[in-house]
This record gives structure tokens, C-alpha cells and sequence, in this order.
């Protein structure tokens, strides 16, 4: 399992491991070099060798699956210029992870390459239209005046959001950016708009919001409810407002997900879809390769740890 030291949800399914009585180690790539040694030789087509902490020894024989969870990234030794330190990662990158995911026969959940290309929005909406699921008009750019022209087409105004993660690291804390609508003011003034690219999109009313979490073959829908102006629009932005429960999809607009994991290679993603107030349209977002899920595990109960379990540990997934 790649993920950090202090992670609630990685805890959850190491205990649902053990229930199962498989063999389970965390590792934080954050200990490689320092606190981890990597020792792989490859002879007559194979790998052979083990990773080490200061507790575990793990046999690379013995790897079975890899969920790949928040890996953070490598730490290098002080001392190091900033070139080297650069170049020590990249080396740690390519060594380290392509040992790992040369390694025959293990389920990768998901596999780095795969989940890496998946985060392109462009390629999600695709293939979500592929397969018969709704995408709101989308606008992407750096040209203020397109940006005004497609806001002056859009009925019920438009929205802006961060094309990648939603954090930036600033001023020694993390700084988030949340969904937002764009009103008239905004678009008024749009300078800065063409330093880089930019997502704006149909603001799609909702009666609720939907998170899908797919694990191998089995699927949990959830609605969640908005209880304030500010999760309106970005449900993350208040979790203390959020009511959350399971639901059923359509099974037509399962069968399009479904259609958009194996499209893009994944074995476990969160969907974010948007239910219209007529409660027939449904309108696809996008998926997050490694969205979380805890939250919804413990406002509802449903048991999605174990489900992640028993597909590391292999066992039959309906």
C-alpha cells in the first residue's frame, strides 16, 4: 500500500486486510532514500530483491497488489543542491516505480501511468460522451474575449474551476480553490486569464450532487445534499453542511461509467455527477483516479473499505 504515515481511510482498509487475514505493509514513499532501501535484481526475465524499513522487510516475490492511495513524494537527503536534488528524484522515480510496476501478476489499483493520463479532463469528457453520459458545455483557453463570448451564450450562467488539484502550497500553508460561478463583475474584468489555461463550464442546476466510487466490479452511489450557499456550488467547500446517502443509479448511466474506467484503465475511481432538478437528467463531471471516499463510509455505513479489501486481497468481486 502506497500511502502516507497518517492516513484515517488507509488505516480503515489495513484493518479490513488483516480481518482478512492478509499480509499488508504502508509504505510512505517519503521514507525512500533515507528510512526505505530498495535492493531488485533482474536475472532470466525476473525481478528479484525486497524493499526495507526499519520494521518491514517486503520480498518482491511476494507482491501481490498495490494500492496506490496518497503517495507522497520522495525526500532527498539535505546537503543536496537543488539540481541534484532534482535529478536524485527523477532517479528515484523512474528506479523505484518502474521496478514496482514491472513486477508480474499484481493488481494496481490503480496502476501510476494509467491514473496519470486519467486526470486529463479533456480525455474523461470524451470518453464519458462515448458512452452516452452528459458532459455540460465546456470552454477551455487563455482567450479573455472567448471566455466572454462563451459566458454570453450560457442560460444559466457558467462556472470556473482548477483544471488540476485545487491546492497550491503557499506562504508555508495550503491555499484551496473552490468552484465558483462567475458573475458580471468577474467577467468584466479578466485579466490574468491568458498567463495559463483555464476550465469554464455550463453552470448545470442540481437538484443534489452524486459521488460514484467504483471498486472493481462493485459500485456505491451516494447523494449528497447541500446544506449551504458555498457547498451549492462546491460541495467540498462545507463538509458540516453536507447530508450524505446511498442511492441507485440508472442502470444506463452505470453502464456509461463503467464504460468510462475501462476506457481509461482504471480498477477504482470516484465519479462526480450532477443530478438536474427534473431528476432525469444527470450530468457527468468528471472522475478522480484516487477520490476519496471516507467521508461517505462514515455518514452512511456503506462498506466500502471492505470491498477495497477484498479486491487487494483478490478475492471474488461481484
Amino acid at each position: 500500500m502506497l500511502a502516507g504515515e497518517m492516513d484515517r481511510t488507509a488505516d480503515s482498509v489495513i484493518l479490513a486486510l488483516a480481518d482478512l487475514r492478509v499480509p499488508v505493509v504502508r509504505v510512505d514513499l517519503s521514507w525512500f532514500p533515507q528510512r526505505m532501501s530498495l535492493d531488485a535484481e533482474f536475472d532470466s526475465g525476473r525481478w528479484h530483491g525486497s524493499l526495507r524499513t526499519e520494521h518491514h522487510q517486503v520480498e518482491l516475490d511476494d507482491v501481490r497488489s498495490v494500492w496506490v492511495r496518497t503517495p507522497a513524494t520522495f525526500e532527498m537527503p539535505t546537503g543536496l543542491s537543488s539540481a541534484e536534488a532534482a535529478f536524485a528524484k527523477r532517479e528515484a522515480k523512474l528506479g523505484f516505480g518502474g521496478v514496482l510496476m514491472s513486477l508480474p501478476d499484481v493488481l494496481w489499483v490503480n496502476r501510476p501511468d494509467l491514473a496519470a493520463t486519467a486526470v486529463y479532463r479533456p480525455l474523461q469528457w470524451m470518453a464519458a460522451s462515448r458512452y452516452g453520459l452528459r458532459v455540460p458545455r465546456t470552454w477551455v483557453g487563455n482567450d479573455p474575449k472567448a471566455v466572454a463570448r462563451f459566458a454570453g451564450t450560457a442560460p444559466s450562467g457558467v462556472v470556473l474551476k482548477p483544471l488540476s488539484a485545487n491546492l497550491i502550497w503557499e506562504d508555508g500553508t495550503y491555499k484551496v480553490g473552490w468552484t465558483r460561478r462567475l458573475i458580471s463583475e468577474d467577467l468584466a474584468d479578466l485579466r490574468g486569464i491568458d498567463v495559463t489555461c483555464h476550465l469554464i463550464q455550463d453552470w448545470a442546476p442540481k437538484s443534489y450532487e452524486c459521488r460514484v466510487v467504483f471498486v472493481g466490479a462493485e459500485v456505491f452511489a451516494f447523494a449528497i445534499h447541500a446544506g449551504s450557499p458555498e457547498s451549492y456550488v462546491d460541495w467540498r467547500s462545507d463538509y458540516q453542511a453536507l447530508r450524505c446517502e446511498p442511492i441507485e443509479l440508472p442502470e444506463r448511466v452505470t453502464a456509461g461509467l463503467r464504460g468510462v474506467m475501462a476506457d481509461l484503465g482504471l480498477v477504482y475511481g470516484a465519479f462526480d455527477l450532477v443530478v438536474d432538478p427534473d431528476g432525469e437528467t444527470i450530468w457527468f463531471l468528471e472522475i478522480n483516479p484516487g477520490g476519496q471516499y471516507g467521508f461517505l463510509e462514515a455518514a452512511t455505513g456503506e462498506p466500502i473499505s471492505d470491498s477495497l479489501a477484498r479486491l487487494l486481497a483478490r478475492e471474488s468481486h461481484r
